[in-house]
């Protein structure tokens, strides 16, 4: 596989990379579809559904409650879409579990634990602490 660094066993192999992808597609399926459930979602319009419930006061409460939730929900599915889309397109160019700063390896365990990650721990701790 492209990209596949050998330096160590804490480095990702092409089996362990073949895994992490197959979970990302899985993944990346379940979110599309929990994302058409929530959303107009017709090719052009991938806007949250309003609900509608009837004309009372605790029916009107009921669907902007409803609506805010789906909102903050898609919200959060389409970032982690974006990420599972990003960690499969690094997989393809074969520099997936490479630090996109200092382009160490990520390593193994981190990436197990987080497939999606772009950056290894040393370098997310950096940024996390200059906030």
């Amino acid at each position: 596989m492209k990209g596949e660094m050998k330096i160590g066993e804490n480095n990702l192999d092409a089996d362990t990379i073949e895994q992490i992808k197959k979970d990302l597609l899985k993944k990346r399926e379940e979110i599309l579809s929990e994302l058409k459930s929530i959303t107009n979602a017709d090719g052009t319009n991938n806007r949250v559904k309003f609900p509608e419930y009837g004309d009372k006061a605790d029916e009107n409460a009921q669907e902007i409650d409803e609506y805010t939730t789906n909102l903050a929900t898609d919200k959060l599915l389409e970032k982690t879409l974006r990420d599972i889309n990003n960690a499969l397109d690094r997989m393809e160019k074969g520099t997936y579990g490479v630090c996109k700063y200092c382009k160490k390896s990520i390593g193994k365990k981190r990436m197990l634990a987080r497939p999606v990650a772009s950056t290894c721990v040393e370098c997310k701790t950096k940024l996390q602490n200059s906030i």
